[in-house]
């Protein structure tokens, strides 16, 4: 094998170990991942839950239900 070969060997290996190091998140990582989902949750049922969402969604469902009678 030249040298040429090897040395690009060894810098592939070197470029894999040094992935393989920083390829996962952190604990506090998924934390706050898991909290910014959550908010977005709440957020998403407080629109949908309003007065205004509750009363188009029931608007859209009566005029889908009557469209066929």
């Amino acid at each position: 094998m030249s040298k040429a070969v090897r040395a690009r060997l060894r810098a592939l290996v070197r470029r894999l170990r040094a992935a393989r190091r920083d390829a996962g998140m952190v604990t506090s990582e998924y934390a706050m991942g898991i909290v910014a989902a959550v908010a977005f949750a709440v957020l998403l049922y407080k629109v949908v839950t309003s007065g205004a969402v509750t009363a188009e969604l029931e608007g859209i469902v009566k005029r889908a239900l009557s469209a066929g009678a």
